[in-house]
């Protein structure tokens, strides 16, 4: 922001509101403890490799795929679906654990490759089987897997994200208070991804009810103090943060939504108090809140100034400018370009004495010989426009 044109890096902070399309594909490669995933996935949309309890199956040589591995790939998993298709329609003794294992079979070949074999379980008619598995009343095990497989399928091409409309009403009602902790992890996970394509898509979601229960995510744990469910109630608040952000990245409707919702409140204080890779997350969602899209990459992004100005009265600032003095690059970029927000719109020229006043000089100044060029010239170009020679002298 303090330059022509957002980097692009990642997930793009605060740039997916202003001309890039929120369904790029940012392919990750495959990890294999559950705890490195949310660093390694930060992207628009992601493709599930471990799940919300840390299970994994694949490993990443499994990734390059030659034309006949891939063949039989999508044979494979055509294959899967008639067995998921089947073990639905059992209902004798075991019918629970036989559809569980069908499931764990088609989310596994749709964990297995770059490009897993999306297009294979659509023709197969794998959507209106994995809705009926998410059914309420299903055991977890069975409603775990199959949002799983969801989100891998959300994870694919355009065409292939939108297949999960008969899925989203399921999807968002597994959000409540009644589910479990994993379940509601993967449900959201799985809604990222389809808030990571696009304004329709979000649209629908905003019209089926996502937003509340994606901010009441975030609310504190009010029942165990058990260390696993808090480690999991951390990836879940995360969770629903990285899919407000992609809400937030679309129009000013999907905007003022959130800013005008129970959600705001609650992304200020997480700011302030989570720990440092929520804070990211969170800061995501009220970057995009502030700037409104516009045609093309060039220039600057317009800002939304009544969501500024409030956002900076409620004074989330200082969480912006303790993110520049972190050591992740990626954290420091963002709170630059809040910075750079603050510095260029606030009313009456205010921008600087704020920043200043919450330390921000010296936080900026640390990058005067950074060794990343784009955070350097960021940083020191902010400082020159903002802060020289002239700066203080009208007083």
């Amino acid at each position: 922001m303090a330059d022509d044109s957002f980097a692009s890096h990642k997930r793009d902070p605060i740039k997916s509101s202003v001309g890039t399309v929120a369904a790029q594909k940012r392919r990750q490669n495959a990890v294999t403890v559950g705890k490195e995933r949310r660093e390694s996935l930060v992207r628009a949309k992601r493709l599930c490799r471990v799940g919300t309890s840390g299970e994994t199956d694949v490993s990443a040589e499994n990734d390059m795929m030659i034309d006949e591995e891939q063949s039989i790939l999508e044979a494979q998993t055509a294959s899967a679906v008639e067995e998921l298709k089947s073990a639905i329609a059992y209902q004798g003794k075991g019918a629970m654990q036989k559809r569980v294992k069908a499931l764990r079979e088609l989310r596994r070949l749709l964990s297995r490759s770059e490009f897993p074999p999306v297009e294979a379980a659509l023709k197969s008619g794998a959507i209106p089987l994995l809705v009926q598995c998410l059914s309420f009343g299903s055991p977890d095990e069975q409603l775990l897997e199959a949002a799983w497989c969801l989100t891998n399928i959300a994870a694919g091409k355009p065409e292939e994200t939108k297949a999960l409309l008969p899925a989203l009403p399921l999807l968002v009602a597994h959000l409540g208070e009644k589910s479990s902790l994993p379940v509601a992890e993967q449900c959201a996970w799985a809604l990222g991804n389809v808030a990571g394509e696009g304004e329709e898509l979000r649209n629908v979601l905003l019209s089926q009810g996502a937003l509340l229960p994606l901010a009441r995510m975030m609310l504190p744990n009010k029942g165990s103090t058990v260390r696993t469910a808090a480690w999991a109630l951390s990836n879940l608040i995360k969770e629903a943060a990285w899919v407000l952000s992609n809400i937030a990245a679309g129009s000013i409707e999907h905007k003022q939504l959130i800013y005008s919702s129970e959600a705001l409140p609650l992304l200020l204080r997480l700011l302030s108090l989570a720990p440092f890779d929520i804070r990211k997350e969170v800061a995501y969602v009220l970057g995009n809140i502030c700037v409104a899209p516009t045609e093309g990459d060039g220039g600057k992004p317009n800002l939304i100034v009544e969501h500024l100005v409030s956002l900076v009265q409620k004074g989330c600032l200082s969480g912006f400018i303790d993110l520049v003095r972190s050591a992740d690059t990626e954290a420091a970029r963002l709170g630059l370009q809040f910075m750079e927000l603050v510095l260029r719109g606030m009313p009456n020229g205010e921008g600087p004495r704020l920043v200043e006043r919450e330390d921000g000089i010296d936080a900026m100044e640390r990058f005067q010989f950074h060794e990343n060029e784009d955070l350097r010239n960021m940083a020191n170009g902010l400082v020159d426009k903002y802060f020289g020679e002239d700066y203080g002298l009208d007083e």
